[in-house]
């Protein structure tokens, strides 16, 4: 197993080999309760009901935020006439790349995918709901913050506002994808909603670069391993599209397991090969493949499963509150000694000797 292994291969060794997972216990099919999330009802034969019954999402410290950001601060760093150091024939490239939309013809629906939703049953329908609900909502929230920088940057640096309004067209269409998906459901997020409704979390502008950057190369490692697996083991495939780190995915591993994959072994393969991914930008990166790292991620997988049990028993408020402060001490302990431990430094690298590794 990947994640016992500290320090075994240099950053630069990179693999495309299907990872190989143990396969735990499949599902009994049952009758699920109805799924509480912000939704509107649908019929298979009718239009959305906009006036349907909605109830707010549950928030939890994992649940995928709306993000914003100092628009100011992101208006000095991309103009030209203060930042003298911009590369604008970069900017320029990476504009034709977004233009040329690689992506537009990936998102094609078909027969199967109503047929497909229609045998789901149990807790696998449920639980596969629940993930497309929150992957709309996470691709929604990136819309609204590249649609805000798109907008907010046109007069200081028009290329760079181009790109973040083609980010944003991307990501809306992530999200109506997804949320077509959740109509094989007859179910529907609302995302007018959602827009009024969700709270923003602010990002400083350095952490929304770094944050972005990272997310889309999780994603990149989480989609291609379902993908590579559910290929090699078609027996598995419940669906014809996929959505999908560590405390996040153990609440919801009978999702993983319904596919044949190991939560915990998915969720090391994908921290370890964005590590090893991001390593060619980063000038350091952490120590992932120290057991020390998987044995804090364990114990805040258990902290954070005991402050959900909190939130659900019937103390009152108060005693919820009390009972939680010792229990979110110790998560910001595990946290705190993960980012102390001692990083490895990837300097430079050269990224013509990853270039056959850049194709999927």
């Amino acid at each position: 197993m990947a994640a016992k292994m500290a320090l075994l291969k240099p950053i630069s060794k990179f693999s495309n080999d299907t990872p190989k997972f143990s396969t735990p216990r499949m599902f009994s099919h049952s009758k699920f309760s109805t799924i509480k999330m912000s939704v509107t009802t649908t019929s298979t034969s009718t239009k959305p009901n906009k006036k349907g019954n909605k109830t707010a999402i549950k928030e939890t410290l994992l649940t995928p935020r709306f993000y914003t950001t100092d628009f100011d601060e992101m208006e000095t760093l991309f103009n030209t006439e203060i930042n003298k150091n911009l590369n604008n024939d970069e900017f320029e490239a990476l504009l034709q790349e977004f233009k040329t939309d690689y992506n537009q013809t990936h998102f094609v629906r078909n027969n199967k995918f109503k047929e497909a939703a229609d045998k789901l049953d149990g807790p696998l329908r449920q639980i596969f709901v629940e993930f497309l609900e929150r992957s709309c909502t996470a691709e929604f929230s990136g819309f609204l913050l590249y649609k805000e920088l798109g907008r907010r940057l046109k007069k200081t640096n028009p290329v760079v506002a181009e790109i973040f309004s083609l980010m944003s067209r991307d990501e809306a269409r992530h999200a109506g994808f997804l949320n077509k998906g959740l109509s094989d459901f007859n179910l529907a997020l609302d995302l007018g909603f959602l827009t009024k409704a969700r709270k923003y979390t602010f990002f400083k502008p350095k952490f929304i670069f770094y944050a972005t950057y990272l997310s889309e190369k999780i994603g990149y490692w989480r989609y291609i391993t379902i993908y590579r697996h559910l290929k090699a083991n078609p027996e598995y495939q419940c669906y014809p599209v996929y959505v999908t780190m560590y405390l996040n995915d153990c609440q919801r591993s009978d999702f993983y397991e319904g596919i044949g994959l190991n939560t915990k072994e998915f969720d090391m393969h994908v921290i370890i090969e964005t590590n090893r991914t991001t390593a060619r930008i980063f000038p350091a990166v952490l120590d992932v493949e120290n057991p020390e790292f998987k044995g804090r991620l364990d114990r805040m997988v258990e902290i954070n499963e005991k402050i959900l049990a909190v939130g659900e028993s019937d103390d009152i408020p108060v005693v919820k509150n009390l009972k939680r402060i010792p229990l979110i001490a110790a998560l910001v302990s595990e946290l705190l000694a993960t980012y102390l431990m001692p990083p490895i430094e990837s300097g430079s690298v050269d990224l013509s000797q990853f270039e056959t590794q850049l194709v999927y």
